[in-house]
């Protein structure tokens, strides 16, 4: 077998699939979008080994609260539109709004963005969204890992995942233990579908298109674009909740992520108690009724797979309700009394959502 002339031909990393330059590239368009994000306790950020925060000092016995997500599916919705612009919003608010629930003050969010190729102009739309979300969580972008791994990802396409570290004073902890029959759910509305059940979602487009693209998803409901709706990023909602979760009036809060209300909100009640929730009484986005009927898919499993309009329930108590959801409606949420918690029946399920 004749010897390959090549074999001795000097190789570089950048002819193996990874190019440094445009790493570094990346890490120069990316630090004044993490400065913009600083906040108080912020000690060393982009650029070192390690990123170092500082506990504030206003907090006599301060607890960690972690929490780590990824965007699911909906990236593949992302590489299919072509819009990166967003998905870094839903990234940070997955995680903030779980810790979010624990009464945690977001402190600090780190990223880790992975793809075959790294593409400067993609790549930089993903972590100004990412930016955007630590700015509307009040949290510090401090640090990430951005690999480039030739061969494992198909082009123009890459994963993501996120870590949130909050802190909470240890008095203040928020574990649903004081929650009892009698008191009240509220619930707060959701953005839209945020970034759970885009599996299903994905299935109904096909069935109704064929295809998903831009130009498929140009179907208009409430005067809306398909894609536009699908896209909206997940609400982040640390800006209205932290400062009644830290004042204790909250006694419970579910983020409706995975599993939908049916599935999150049993995590916050203590044994004992149960959710009895009235449908009428919250308004559920054109694009869940689209969704249904459209995938034909029956109520039960909407119930289990999307937030049908609600991102978070909070139990509080009776007669604060309407006070507080008075306080909710003027940071800018729009709040819904769905329900009240009851004492669990044998046999019957934890929650309950009557037609």
């Amino acid at each position: 077998m004749a010897p390959n002339p090549d074999m001795k031909a000097p190789l570089s990393y950048k002819d193996a699939g990874v190019d440094i330059d445009a790493g570094d590239a990346l890490v120069d368009r990316i630090k004044p979008l993490a400065r913009q994000t600083l906040r108080e306790g912020v000690l060393a950020g982009i650029g070192g080994f390690g990123a170092l925060f500082e506990v504030p000092r206003r907090y006599r016995e301060p607890v960690l609260v972690s929490g780590t997500d990824g965007v699911g599916t909906k990236l593949r919705m992302a590489f299919a539109l072509d819009r990166h612009d967003t998905v870094g919003i839903d990234l940070v608010a997955m995680s903030v709004n779980d810790i979010l629930v624990q009464g945690a003050e977001p402190l600090f969010f780190l990223d880790y963005f992975a793809c075959g190729k790294l593409q400067l102009g993609q790549a930089e739309q993903v972590i100004s969204g990412i930016a955007r979300g630590c700015e509307l969580a009040g949290c510090a972008l401090i640090g990430g890992e951005t690999a480039e791994m030739p061969d494992s990802y198909p082009d123009g396409e890459y994963d993501l995942a996120g870590f949130a570290v909050g802190v909470v004073e240890k008095s203040s902890i928020v574990d649903g233990a004081k929650v009892k029959p009698g008191d009240r759910l509220l619930g707060l509305a959701s953005s839209g579908v945020h970034a759970n059940g885009f599996s299903l979602v994905r299935q109904v487009l096909m069935r109704r298109f064929g295809a998903i693209s831009a130009e498929h998803l140009t179907e208009e409901l409430d005067g809306r674009r398909l894609a536009d709706i699908l896209m909206t990023p997940t609400r982040i909602y640390v800006a209205s909740l932290l400062a009644p979760m830290q004042a204790g009036r909250i006694k419970a809060l579910a983020h409706i992520t995975g599993g939908g209300i049916v599935g999150n909100l049993p995590r916050v009640l203590p044994e004992g108690c149960a959710a009895q929730l009235e449908r009428s009484s919250w308004q559920r986005p054109s694009i869940f009724n689209w969704l249904a009927e459209e995938g034909a898919i029956e109520s039960a499993e909407m119930d289990r797979v999307f937030n049908n309009g609600l991102g978070m329930i909070a139990v509080v108590d009776p007669q604060e309700a309407q006070q507080i959801q008075a306080e909710l409606v003027a940071a800018g949420e729009k709040v819904f009394v769905i329900g009240n918690v009851v004492k669990q029946v044998p046999g019957r399920p934890i929650v309950d959502i009557s037609s």
